[in-house]
């Protein structure tokens, strides 16, 4: 299971007392003594035994330290006198994620939150640069641009007004509109999917006040109101429980049964679509899924990305809708 901060901060500490070449080598109560001073807490032999175990062992760690006990000596040391834990190689996917983290961290640099950790962002973020380039100039690996959010500048002013159930006011520029339209907005959650923004509230000049979800690259302009509204009564994760993606429709969630290709199922598996996704049947024919969720836009484009490798076995009317497009997509080609 992944190790938890406290954990993280011992395997650190061990590792500095074993690299030290000012003080002998340490025994277990060294390490114990040592690892407690610098924690501000008394550390238990178990743990700091067990702490050795997975350094040494744990393959989700991946550290593989040569920790060597010397019998005559009762003392602990690394075997090979260059290894140090902070010398693991990290995986390009891991380097991808932490680029694309600081990347969304130095964006939203505004924010009260974020300012308080500002000095330790920006030397992450301009080690991280370093090491980057190093690497293509290597030509070992290859990144491409950190996404730039846009419509990023309203998030500050957004959260603010969440926070202070604060009206705002906005000028949405709509895809299928010729001109921007104005919405009076309750601003209940902010979410992030495929590199957007994207505001949920209730639009009071929508009818019923229904729940609307606005794009933040979409807002051409925006303003208070200095007007106020009632405690939201809004459950994201229950709103969103059923949906693939940004769009939430009224209709129920229906049962969605997939067939892939048993290579496609290796990649599904390991990155489920929905996180009611269920194996059915998993053989050398074929990888059966069962899905729990609403019909829109995004879980049909997701299934139309994986091309011939899945086919839609219900509900009905979306294999119907996904044979239509497939017909379509083929008379571009003739």
């Amino acid at each position: 299971m992944p190790k938890n901060k406290d954990a993280v901060s011992r395997y650190r500490w061990i590792d500095e007392r074993l690299r030290s070449k000012q003080k002998p080598k340490p025994t277990l109560d060294n390490l114990i003594e040592y690892v407690s001073d610098k924690m501000g807490t008394a550390i238990s032999t178990r743990t700091i035994q067990k702490d050795i175990q997975d350094m040494r062992q744990d393959p989700e760690l991946n550290y593989m330290a040569p920790i060597v006990y010397e019998r005559s000596s009762g003392t602990y040391r690394y075997s090979d006198d260059s290894f140090s834990i902070s010398n693991s190689p990290i995986e390009e996917a891991d380097l991808q994620g932490l680029e694309i983290a600081i990347g969304i961290l130095e964006q939203f640099r505004s924010l009260p939150v974020v300012q308080q950790f500002e000095d330790a962002i920006l030397k992450i973020a301009a080690s991280l640069k370093m090491n980057r380039e190093a690497l293509q100039h290597k030509g070992l690996i290859k990144f491409t641009r950190a996404s730039q959010y846009k419509g990023a500048e309203h998030i500050p002013e957004i959260v603010d007004a969440i926070k202070n159930l604060e009206v705002i006011r906005i000028a949405y520029q709509s895809f299928d509109r010729d001109e921007p339209k104005e919405h009076w907005v309750e601003p209940y959650h902010l979410r992030e999917y495929q590199h957007r923004f994207y505001l949920i509230g209730k639009s009071q000049k929508t009818r019923g006040g229904a729940v609307v979800t606005f794009a933040l690259d979409r807002v051409v302009k925006l303003w208070p109101t200095n007007k106020h509204f009632d405690e939201k009564n809004f459950d994201e994760a229950s709103y969103f429980q059923h949906a693939v993606g940004i769009t939430v429709h009224d209709g129920d969630p229906e049962h969605v049964l997939l067939s892939f290709t048993p290579r496609q199922g290796k990649y599904v598996k390991s990155q489920p679509i929905h996180s009611s996704q269920e194996i059915v049947e998993d053989n050398n024919d074929e990888c059966r899924v069962s899905l729990h969720v609403v019909i829109n836009p995004e879980l049909t484009m997701t299934l139309l990305s994986y091309g011939s490798q899945v086919k839609v076995l219900k509900p009905a009317h979306l294999a119907e809708k996904m044979a239509e497009e497939a017909k379509a997509m083929a008379t571009l080609y003739k």
